[in-house]
């Protein structure tokens, strides 16, 4: 295509039937049935070094909870996974388990064909969530207080941890609901049935959590204050900041960010109601990206194209989401970068990119070939950054590393009484699982500072292994 000839962009709703658009957005991964359970639970080995959940981010005890399907007992093998991640029901349908856990299956090395250890996960949390039935009790009031800013996987996990151990905990967000990237950012078809919004109504029956949502971090409620009002803070701001795209013409009509418009249908009542292009170009080669694509499709758009500045095996999205958007429809187009958005009165009608390739050196440089994809819509799914507003009191900082808030082991900020996690800190994946296990960490480290005797000198690895001990003596009951 030397050229793109204008044309009135396409961009409607209701391109597809009700039927269909029900169908196109159904359960990704269709729940087990019992018998299925007990057949892929006894696939498992069982093995002693258990490398399922040496790759674990939380450290879930995996074998332990299938050993518990498989005896029959799913409800108890629900607890083992929530003891190690409260966020178990949600991370069985979003977590990467086959770059994780089921990768490190050792039936995957021998046969190809891992135990589905994210579909039993699912199988044994949704016998506690779906019925409303929480296994854990909060100790005895300690009489500290903290505040924890960002209602996201990081700030839920830490949240509910403090609860249980017995802080009293007020979560705010910035948004009208909790949730974060699981109520906001997740595919529709990945996390149906409001499961996101029913998960956070479930974790908060610990008690000793007060949600206050519309309330953001430099806006209504200030570092300062909070370092003031509370024993300790926990920042679990996430990403805000969305990447510009550093073409020509990326402001117009049409052109959208990604992480938006997946917010945008995540909250619709209606489907059938959201707006979505004829012709559709993702730009970006993570998540987002095949999330915002594989959707547009699912909306109706009858060419949806990826396109991205690398190789496949470059992308950040894993081989299983790309063989996905593959299967959906998606074009995926590699070696190409984002030049100019090309527009008619002000709506996109296509865009130019330019052709790249990676020298001997290892870097990318364009070639100077243009390419030209006619779309009515172009979404940019290139990364997010995060945004530091109402991050620093007026007479201390936090510091930064890349961008993000440097963290110690324990998930404390050099700000003292401070703690972060999730996408907002310097290290670690920007994955739920992650995230979860920042928040349960900085948990045991805020409840071994608030309960450290006055005058006992103890290190940090004793008191967080003291903290262990009494999450585990409170999962016990």
């Amino acid at each position: 295509m030397n050229e793109i000839r204008p044309h009135q962009p396409d961009i409607a709703a209701a391109r597809l039937d009700p039927d269909l658009l029900a169908k196109n957005f159904s359960d990704i991964h269709p729940p087990l049935e019992p018998h299925e359970a007990l057949v892929e639970a006894d696939r498992c080995y069982f093995c002693f070094d258990a490398p399922c959940m040496q790759a674990c981010p939380t450290s879930i005890d995996i074998p332990l909870f299938i050993r518990e399907i498989q005896a029959g007992n799913p409800k108890g093998a629900a607890k083992t996974i929530f003891q190690a991640n409260i966020l178990g029901g949600m991370c069985a349908r979003v977590c990467p388990t086959e770059v994780l856990c089921e990768e490190a299956c050792v039936r995957e090395a021998a046969e190809g064909k891992p135990v589905k250890i994210g579909l039993l996960q699912r199988y044994a949390t949704d016998r506690l969530i779906e019925p409303g039935i929480h296994p854990f009790t909060r100790a005895a009031p300690t009489g500290k207080s903290v505040a924890v800013v960002g209602a996201g996987p990081a700030g839920l996990a830490c949240a509910h941890r403090l609860a249980m151990l017995g802080h009293e905990v007020t979560l705010y967000d910035a948004r009208d609901k909790a949730g974060g990237l699981n109520e906001y950012g997740i595919a529709a078809y990945k996390a149906t049935e409001r499961f996101a919004a029913r998960e956070v109504d479930w974790i908060l029956k610990i008690g000793g959590i007060a949600l206050e949502t519309g309330k953001a971090l430099g806006r209504d409620i200030h570092l300062d204050d909070l370092r003031a009002d509370y024993d300790a803070v926990f920042l679990g701001l996430g990403l805000a900041g969305v990447n510009a795209l550093g073409a020509e013409g990326e402001q117009h009509g049409g052109s959208r960010d990604a992480v938006a418009w997946i917010a945008e249908l995540r909250q619709t009542m209606e489907l059938g109601a959201l707006p979505v292009g004829r012709r559709v170009v993702v730009i970006g080669g993570g998540m987002t990206a095949v999330d915002a694509a594989v959707q547009a499709k699912a909306l109706g758009a009858e060419e949806v194209t990826i396109a991205y500045r690398r190789g496949r095996e470059a992308m950040n999205a894993s081989a299983y989401e790309q063989d996905l958007a593959l299967s959906r429809g998606v074009a995926i187009r590699t070696h190409l970068q984002p030049k100019r958005v090309l527009a008619h009165s002000g709506q996109v009608t296509g865009i130019e990119l330019e052709r790249t390739a990676t020298g001997a050196d290892g870097r990318l440089a364009g070639t100077g070939e243009i390419v030209l994809i006619e779309a009515d819509q172009v979404f940019k799914a290139i990364g997010q950054s995060f945004l530091a507003d109402g991050v620093s009191g007026e007479g201390e900082g936090i510091d930064f590393e890349r961008g993000r808030i440097r963290v110690d082991a324990e998930r404390r900020t050099s700000l003292r009484g401070v703690w972060a996690g999730g996408d907002c800190i310097s290290v670690g994946d920007d994955l739920t699982v992650v995230a979860v296990e920042d928040g349960k960490i900085a948990a045991l480290s805020i409840h071994a500072a608030l309960t450290a005797p006055k005058g006992v000198l103890a290190t940090a690895g004793e008191l967080v292994g003291e903290a262990i001990a009494a999450v585990r003596g409170v999962a016990g009951r």
